[in-house]
């Protein structure tokens, strides 16, 4: 029984000693359920993730500087491509791992309607949004408002994020009394704190978030691994109760 312990221990440890860590670009919106998947993830390989959360844009020129990310999660599936083409990335690593609802919302209850009508009547002095051209949240946006007619009276009242994480900070500070986010980051136990329109898809581009693994990443373990990791089942229930589809 001690040398079948033993074995196990050994075993145990060997498989350890070749866990690794992989660094990952994240997509701002894609935070909590990260930080979620990530511990789910160390405890079924061994692996550890290291992310870092932000704009697609800004990570695609850090990437393309030489920045040590060896996978991105990108909140498009046009800037993956564009590293593939590049030979940024590694060809044929490339997939949907969610995609994204964006809506609009304010922290104060009653503020946002059920159709979105506080757009067109007004009665406010700020919107936030993500900078468009860093963040595809900012541009769905965008979309949204010229799709509706409103962007060119609302154009003057914008107030313009770096990335989806810090409009959401705008908008639950009071800076701006409402703004475009990401439904996962305002979705709690199914339910929404304030008040929110979920924007019709019908509205803007599909908000199709692809995965790849960029050339840092090439041949290694844990990268090969979170990109398993993400495919499967446990981190599918993970991304849905987010609020994403897939």
């Amino acid at each position: 029984m001690k040398h079948i312990s033993a074995l196990l221990a050994l075993l145990l440890a060997s498989s350890f000693a070749l866990a690794d860590e992989v660094s990952v670009a994240v997509a701002a919106n894609f935070t909590a359920p990260m930080q979620k998947i990530a511990p789910e993830f160390e405890k079924a390989t061994g692996h550890k993730i290291v992310a870092s959360y932000g704009a697609t844009g800004k990570f695609y020129a850090q990437i393309k500087n030489g920045a040590p990310f060896e996978i991105l999660l990108a909140a498009d599936d046009e800037t993956p491509a564009k590293l593939v083409k590049e030979n940024a990335a590694v060809s044929g690593s490339q997939f949907t791992y969610a995609i994204g609802k964006l809506v609009l919302w304010s922290a104060k209850p009653a503020i946002v309607d059920a159709n979105g009508e506080v757009l067109k009547k007004g009665g406010f002095d700020h919107i936030a949004l993500a900078n468009p051209k860093l963040a595809p949240y900012g541009a769905a946006a965008i979309e949204a408002m010229k799709a509706l007619g409103v962007h060119d009276n609302l154009q003057s009242k914008f107030v313009t994020a770096e990335n989806i994480a810090q409009t959401y900070q705008y908008v639950s500070s009071g800076n701006a009394l409402l703004g475009f986010v990401a439904l996962s980051q305002v979705l709690k136990d199914g339910k929404i704190d304030g008040s929110a329109w979920v924007v019709p898809a019908k509205l803007h581009t599909p908000i199709r978030q692809d995965a790849v693994i960029l050339e840092k990443g090439k041949g290694k373990p844990a990268a090969e691994a979170l990109v398993k990791y993400l495919k499967g089942d446990q981190a599918k229930t993970i991304i849905k109760a987010y609020g994403y589809d897939l």
